[in-house]
């Protein structure tokens, strides 16, 4: 028996072979009916090796949905197989639930097991899991087990209520019209197709329509023939719905055809042209033309004599003409005397009388809206005219705009507009209020790990940033002279500071240090699906030694989450190539990354250029972008332009967008907010809505735009803005109030409210509340530090001496939320310097002494319950004497 078993091979004898399949039969049919008793046991997951091969899976098991209450049938067919049982939940299906068929692969002439199972609706519902219901398939051969992939069995379902309904619409010829639906909630989810008059709507062949955007519909320049009803239908396998009809309406304003020529003379002395408002002629409820149809005017240039009949008429005329010559000669009599007593010396001042002040000068003004002629050099039409006396300063918009209004020419008499200043104008005897441009100091918030939205205006009067103290695009570089003292570089409103601690540069020597941030293009550019998570920052010089780790405090835009997000410290090296230092979840003993919510802080040994980047995990991970909204006055005073900006949430980001609106005279209208972006691949959405009807339009094809995801991911911290321009219908409209909304398809959303005055004199000037002001950038020695020298010696002779109490650093390191990557620390000649330096950084703007004495005092009251011994008590009163030093 023995040499039968040797050579065979690995073979085993014939009645061996029989035996172990009478074993195998024998056990499988006990188990089923130990399965048919008990529910609990389960089959073992494989039986011992035995010649063969391992089953193959020529069919697996699909996802299932159950409609109504219709069971559904799982399959699994596997080759070679002996025996195939389903497994739901963690359970194995009871042997008579199973419907099995065998045949022989006529290739292999293995044999071929097919298998079936119904699953109930009732058996879906009374399952209470994590997860959902599921089924894999176990299929056996004399090898061993294979294991199917697992199936999830759903109860299908539709809602019968759309989430939301498309809304009618008016919108102008070539507008761009924008009908949101989101289908009612079903499993699996509702596809969604758009119908016009009840007819189809396909986006493939009408390049103008856009149905892809999160079910919404989006015709980019509206047409007349867009007019008409819209439905959304939403489906799936189980039910069709309807959503409400949107009727949308495309008009068309009306405009003026040219001017006829001019008709013959009239008996009167009169001519007229005429104009129609046919071109085009205004439809579907569009505003008629504006302005006159009709235009006359004299042919004669006021010299029109009619027919004379008889001498009495001659007579008339004659005296009537001496009349006219005799008030003539009055007239200007009275207007030399009146010159002569007069203080003011000519008609039309010349401009460089203006360069003096505020100068009392009159200027005449042609008589149809034409606008004031100041300069000397353009002489006004004086034929038609009317003398206006004051003084005028041309440094106002305002006044401008207030004195070239078509109002102020009325035919009244003895009108006098006096502008006393720049922010006051005075119309005849009633006077009006002054207006006072409120201007204060104000800074940015700068980076810390509280985050960078916590900006809180005074009142509730509408948010205005005043621009005017932040620090232009070529300013974002400090230096500072440091010796063995150290200290602390702060780069003002960008959240980038950097600490030298004491001793970190030999005594008796100086160093000029400088850091910077790269505010132009990226020059990292990241691999695959790697982010820029902070700016490009660099600290130098790059030959300069220091003895101990100094800490480089970077902020970052990421919603912090290891399970979302792998991010890495990357240092560009002399020949401009970027390489990894580490990852900020690594062990290293060669630096260390401490990631706080909005901002990282980084030991290091040697300068150089540093950035952030991030490579998400999961399509959950999310960037936190800044969101505000800036306007100015456009050329053209009847537009107002609304420019929304969305860029990474760090303050050097944003600092660059308020240096960029300074230079172009955009006002911050509303608090900037915070939005959570999600690495989820789909477009962010910008509308303007709420605009107020009869006083402000948007101008076409700006209501909504959308920014694609690759655009708004990878912005490399380029500002990413979408423009709006808004038409008042009247100059006398001046408060503007509407909603912006920024929202991820399938993502979060904000709302910025904007209420301002558009006229800079009315609007109330709101700064931002920073943290501290940072007017001195380079800080030295001890008033860099927050914690008192002579403490900070206590504290490292007490914990750098390893206990066997657990009163070290290790421990000093924990209750600082410090867990991770302590063979770090454990490589410094200090281990509790270098933790007290990484406190530092992190509590640089409010250093808050109360939290480390609090775990000081902590970890002596934990000493205390570990030890009884008196020299215990002894060391208590370090921690005492720190909490009455400001400890």
């Amino acid at each position: 028996m023995g040499g039968a078993a040797g050579g065979g091979g690995g073979s085993c004898p014939a009645g061996l072979c029989r035996l172990l399949l009478l074993g195998l039969c024998c056990w499988v049919a006990g188990a089923a009916a130990v399965r048919g008793s008990d529910n609990s046991d389960t089959l073992p997951e494989s039986i011992p090796s035995a010649p063969g091969t391992l089953p193959h899976f020529m069919q697996e098991p699909d996802d299932a949905y159950i409609i109504k209450s219709n069971p559904i049938a799982l399959k699994c067919k596997a080759m070679p197989a002996m025996q195939i049982f389903f497994k739901c939940n963690g359970e194995w299906v009871h042997q008579n639930e199973h419907v099995s068929e065998e045949s022989m692969d006529e290739s292999t002439g293995l044999k071929v097991r097919e298998v079936f199972i119904n699953v109930t609706r009732q058996q879906v519902e009374d399952f209470h899991g994590p997860e959902d219901y599921w089924c894999q398939c176990v299929a056996w051969s004399h090898l061993g087990t294979s294991k199917s992939r697992k199936a999830s069995v759903r109860i299908a379902y539709l809602r019968k209520n759309f989430e939301q309904d498309p809304q009618g619409r008016e919108v102008p010829i070539e507008g761009m019209i924008v009908l949101h639906c989101r289908p009612p909630e079903g499993v699996p989810a509702a596809e969604v197709e758009w119908l016009k008059n009840e007819e189809p709507i396909d986006s493939q062949l009408d390049e103008n329509i856009d149905t892809r955007a999160d079910h919404n519909l989006i015709i980019r320049q509206a047409r007349l023939s867009d007019s008409g009803n819209y439905t959304c239908m939403a489906a799936n396998i189980v039910a069709k719905r309807r959503s409400l009809s949107a009727t949308v309406i495309v008009y068309v304003d009306g405009s003026w055809e040219v001017w006829s020529e001019w008709s013959v003379c009239s008996p009167e002395c009169e001519h007229l042209r005429i104009r129609e408002c046919t071109a085009p002629p205004p439809r579907n409820g569009g505003k008629f033309c504006e302005g006159l149809s009709q235009e006359s005017e004299n042919c004669t240039d006021g010299l029109c004599i009619q027919g004379i009949e008889n001498a009495s008429d001659i007579a008339l005329y004659s005296g009537l003409g001496a009349a006219v010559m005799a008030v003539a000669v009055l007239v200007i009599g009275v207007t030399l005397y009146r010159r002569s007593q007069s203080d003011y010396g000519v008609d039309v001042i010349d401009s460089s009388a203006l360069t003096g002040g505020f100068q009392t000068f009159n200027f005449k003004t042609v008589r149809q809206g034409n606008s004031l002629l100041l300069n000397s050099s353009m002489q006004p039409d004086l034929t038609v005219s009317r003398t206006y006396s004051g003084p005028i300063c041309l440094q106002d918009p305002l006044d401008k705009e207030l004195m070239t209004e078509s109002s102020l020419f009325n035919p009244l008499s003895d009108i006098k507009v006096k502008v006393q200043s720049s922010f006051m104008v005075s119309l005849g005897v009633s006077e009006r209020a002054e207006y006072h441009g409120k201007t204060h100091s104000g800074t940015f918030p700068h980076g810390n790990t509280r985050g960078f939205n916590t900006i809180h205006p005074r009142n509730k009067t509408p948010y205005i940033q005043n621009l005017s103290s932040l620090p232009s695009r070529t300013e974002l570089r400090t230096t500072g002279v440091f010796g063995h003292l150290g200290g602390r570089l702060v780069m003002p409103n960008t959240g980038v500071s950097l600490l030298i601690p004491h001793g970190a540069i030999p005594e008796e020597n100086s160093w000029e240090i400088y850091m910077s941030i790269n505010q132009g293009e990226a020059s990292l550019q990241p691999d695959g699906s790697e982010v820029l998570l902070s700016p490009e920052v660099t600290c130098g010089p790059s030959d300069m030694v220091v003895s101990t780790p100094f800490a480089l405090t970077i902020p970052h835009c990421a919603d912090v989450s290891s399970e979302h997000w792998n991010i890495h410290l990357k240092k560009r090296t002399q020949q401009g190539k970027w390489e990894e230092v580490m990852s900020v979840e690594d062990e290293s003993t060669s630096c260390y990354c401490l990631l706080d919510p909005f901002a990282c802080h980084v030991l290091l040994d040697s300068f150089g250029t540093y950035a952030l980047a991030g490579e998400p995990i999961t399509d959950c991970a999310v960037k936190q972008l800044k969101v505000a909204v800036f306007g100015c006055m456009s050329c053209n005073s009847l537009d107002y332009n609304l420019r929304v900006y969305c860029v990474d949430n760090t303050p050097c980001a944003f600092q660059e967008v308020v240096s960029d609106e300074m230079h172009q005279g955009g006002q911050l209208l509303e608090e900037p907010k915070l939005l959570h972006f999600k690495g989820n691949t789909f477009s962010l959405q910008i509308s303007v809505l709420d605009i107020p009807p009869f006083l402000w339009r948007i101008k076409p094809f700006t209501a909504c735009q959308e920014v694609p995801f690759s655009r708004v991911w990878c912005s490399n911290r380029q500002p990413l803005h979408c423009a709006f321009s808004l038409e008042r219908y009247t100059p006398t409209t001046t408060q503007l109030s509407c909603k912006i909304c920024i929202r991820q398809l399938k993502g979060h959303e904000q709302i910025l409210q904007v209420q301002t005055s558009i006229l800079e004199s009315e609007r109330e000037t709101i700064t931002f509340f920073a943290q501290e002001d940072n007017t001195f950038p380079a800080q030295t020695g001890p008033k860099a530090f927050k914690i008192p020298y002579s403490i900070r010696q206590r504290i490292c002779a007490t914990f750098d001496t390893p206990s066997a109490k657990g009163k070290d650093w290790q421990m000093l390191a924990q209750k600082n939320s410090i867990n991770r990557n302590l063979s770090y620390f454990a490589t410094q000649s200090s281990p509790s310097a270098v933790i007290l330096n990484l406190w530092e950084a992190r509590h640089q703007h409010d250093g808050d002494l109360d939290s480390l004495a609090c775990a000081l005092e902590e970890i002596g009251r934990t000493h205390t319950k570990l030890s009884n011994i008196p020299e215990t008590q002894l060391e208590e009163p370090d921690f005492s004497y720190s909490r009455q030093n400001g400890l």
